[in-house]
């Protein structure tokens, strides 16, 4: 399966996932650290820019937290 195909899969289970399911996931997967700092940098992100500029910008957010993602398994 390539990256693409994974994240296609993960996509279409996640929308698929109800609000208490996503919590669940969230709180058995990511530190509580990490969950506020997304909380605070999206409101940040959000909040500099206008309707067109935000939805441009939000495949970046998404990337930003791959790449954290990333960074975690190679210092471990």
């Amino acid at each position: 399966m390539t990256s693409r195909e994974l994240a296609e899969e993960f996509t279409d289970l996640w929308d698929e996932l109800g609000v208490p399911h996503i919590n669940e996931m969230l709180a058995k997967n990511v530190s509580v650290e990490l969950l506020e700092f997304f909380v605070e940098y999206a409101e940040q992100f959000a909040a500099e820019l206008d309707g067109e500029q935000l939805r441009s910008g939000l495949p970046n957010l998404l990337v930003i937290g791959y790449l954290i993602r990333l960074l975690e398994e190679r210092v471990e």
